[in-house]
């Protein structure tokens, strides 16, 4: 009984989209492997596990993906250094990002709240590819990324992390754990990171990476009682971002709203509370009811040049979830009722863009599990929006074993949205474009809401060759779009439009895996990515700029086998990028033209951990070893104020080689 009452406790306060049974295969897996993927699960859900996420220096979550296949991992600009993840080619606003289901990274933070997670606070990823689940809300289209963090009673008492690099980024992280009883744990996190140096590797006389600092505390509470079926979570959270960044001889203090140097700052301040709790019927361990509050103040101030841009967001979500069982245990049910406030002071340059947005909604979702070869998730949610109205949001997914060791899955949903043009496209302001909405009659900035249906079929295989274990799978999605915020950068290099969409969008993804255990604790992990994405813009039909149409993923791992907690770790990665549509500049002098579709390129990456004991390691690594840098990074960057400037296009690395090294020490 007790551990079914853990298992309920788990599945309840995760509120994942899946069923007891397929989340207990996923948790249960002994083997430790970097990514797992279950060949019970309904949805198709990969799993990053902490060992994945040592591979790479890993410092936040939007650095976390550089060796998964699912997530591709792309640069926003050629200033700020930060890291844009895409799924089934679209950007992440498409994607729901939840920190243990409660929706983390939106609104003001698309352009950097993946940063604000630093990757040792992480203790697993979960990724959905399609349409996510209706109890996390209606605005998942392409997928779901969810993050767990450590939790206070299972974690250990003392952890330390230093990192220092070649771009003079510098991190310490330490964990501070400890039981008050034996139903109470506190966990206290606390990050720091800084970047000193000035870097330009190109010549260009612009920073490749951002001065700044950041600062962020994290403190958990955790009550657990099986006896009572009682548990809870209890999180404050604290973080100050700052970053400068533009010409090498920009000064903040004497440059700042002059023409003398192009300088640019972005300085955020970020406060969340929120609270879990759960309960599950004792004597009925398969019905349980949650509830999940959250706040967050999110402040950015900042200025781009002579663009300024200021946003604070201050939100609440709550959740209140029930489930239950109908006659047995192959047919079970979820639902519930949200709400979501988001309240916006948004000012761009003079222009004042706030308002509140709310929304309250109900769902149901019905899933059938035989416990053999079959089940589905059969789910719906109607919300009222105060800007987006009365809709229906209805989503599905279908798993089917055919055979032992294969599965195929399908998912289809529709997702909806309201975009924050200029919060998801910060990076536009790095530029001397000027900025124009092309509609009136929309109820947020003159736009309308966002929608799309996403429709997916996957299929995976285990087997072995010659007696080692390996694996392969495809999967396809399409996303096909009934309106779009369409973010136009083909009609002029001197301007940004943004408006309806006026034609058809589509995104066409296909992926092809293979992995393969080459001799005993050598692992090779390849995937193909192809994307057919096209848009209608003003000039014709283009592929999505800024999305490479191939992509190729290589990973090999080594370990030696553990001797007296003793052991070397080995890992290389390979990512290869096709070439990517440009935005439009053929109108601009010779100089400051970049041609039609970027070349190819190619990153290599690579880490050694050496540990020396159950409790202390040390790692060496580097990343874009082959040190390829994009030609021409920042057009008219000799004169930054003039008619032609324009730091936004990034296809690739800008700062080239880099090298790390750090060490991590536990007190058990």
């Amino acid at each position: 009984m007790q551990k079914n009452i853990m298992l309920f406790m788990a599945f309840l306060l995760s509120v994942a989209a899946f069923s007891q049974e397929d989340l207990e295969e996923v948790k249960i897996n002994k083997k430790q492997k970097g990514i797992k993927k279950s060949y019970t699960l309904t949805a198709n859900t990969s799993v990053i596990t902490s060992k994945e996420l040592l591979k790479a220096a890993c410092c936040n979550l939007a650095e976390s993906f550089e060796t998964n296949p699912s997530i591709d991992v792309n640069f926003s600009d050629a200033l700020t250094g930060t890291k844009q993840i895409k799924m089934l080619g679209l950007t992440s606003p498409y994607l729901m990002i939840t920190e243990e289901n409660i929706p983390s990274v939106r609104g003001a933070s698309q352009a950097y709240g993946l940063s604000f997670t630093p990757g040792t606070w992480i203790e697993s990823v979960q990724i959905t590819k399609g349409a996510g689940s209706v109890i996390n809300g209606y605005e998942s289209i392409s997928g779901q990324i969810n993050t767990e963090l450590l939790k206070p009673l299972n974690d250990i008492p003392f952890f330390l992390n230093a990192y220092g690099s070649t771009d003079s980024r510098f991190e310490l992280n330490t964990h501070f754990n400890k039981k008050l009883s034996d139903k109470w744990a506190t966990s206290l996190f606390v990050h720091g990171n800084t970047r000193v140096a000035k870097n330009d590797m190109n010549n260009d006389g612009f920073l490749d990476n951002p001065l700044g600092k950041q600062i962020n505390v994290l403190n958990r509470y955790q009550y657990y009682n099986p006896e009572s079926g009682l548990v809870s979570f209890i999180n404050f959270r604290y973080m100050n971002d700052k970053k400068q960044t533009g010409e090498v001889d920009f000064d903040k203090d004497r440059d700042r709203g002059t023409t003398n140097y192009w300088g640019s700052e972005i300085n955020t301040e970020r406060f969340d509370v929120s609270t879990k709790i759960g309960y599950v019927f004792k004597d009925m361990p398969y019905q349980s009811i949650g509830f999940q509050n959250a706040f967050n103040s999110h402040r950015q101030d900042s200025y781009f040049g002579l663009n300024l841009y200021d946003i604070k967001q201050n939100s609440f979500y709550s959740n209140l979830i029930f489930n239950s069982i109908i006659n047995n245990t192959m047919h079970k049910f979820t639902t519930g009722l949200n709400f979501t406030y988001d309240q916006y002071q948004e000012f761009v340059n003079v222009v004042d863009y706030s308002r509140i947005d709310n929304s309250v909604g109900a769902f149901f979702e019905y899933t059938y599990d035989n416990t053999d070869n079959f089940s589905l998730i059969l789910g719906g949610r109607v919300d009222n929006h105060n800007r987006l109205g009365f809709f229906v949001t209805p989503r599905l997914h279908m798993r089917y074993n055919p055979w032992k060791n294969g599965v195929i899955r399908f998912s289809a949903g529709r997702g909806k949205r309201t975009a924050n043009i200029f919060a998801e496209n910060q990076q536009l302001f790095a530029s001397s474009r000027t900025f124009s909405i092309l509609d009136a009659s929309g109820k947020v900035y003159g736009l309308n809401p966002e929608i799309a249906w996403n429709y997916g079929i996957s299929f995976s295989q285990k087997f072995k060759i010659f007696n080692k274990n390996a694996d392969a799978g495809f999967d396809f999605y399409r996303t096909d779009f009934q309106n779009q915020a369409i973010v136009d950068v083909m009609q002029s290099p001197q301007q940004v439009l943004f408006y309806d969409l006026k034609g058809s969008s589509f995104a066409n993804s296909l992926q092809v895996e293979f992995n393969y255990e080459l001799i005993h604790n050598l692992n090779l992990r390849t995937a193909y990515k192809y994307y057919d994405i096209q848009t209608d813009y003003l000039r014709g039909s283009f592929q999505r700029p800024l999305q490479a149409k191939h992509r190729f993923l290589g990973n090999l791992e080594y370990e030696t086998t553990l001797s007296d907690d003793k052991q070397w770790r080995f890992d290389f990665t390979y990512n290869w990028s096709g070439k990517q549509q440009l935005p439009y500049t053929a109108s601009n002098p010779a100089e400051d033209q970049l041609p039609d579709f970027s070349p190819a390129y190619a990153i290599m990456n690579a880490q050694v951990t050496r540990v020396f004991s159950s409790v202390f390691e040390v790692y060496v690594g580097g990343e874009n070893i082959g040190n390829y840098k994009q030609k021409k990074a920042i057009l008219g960057a000799e004169n930054p104020f003039g008619p032609n400037f324009d730091a936004s296009i990034a296809y690739a690395p800008i700062f080239g080689q880099m090298y790390y090294a750090g060490l991590r020490f536990k007190i058990k």
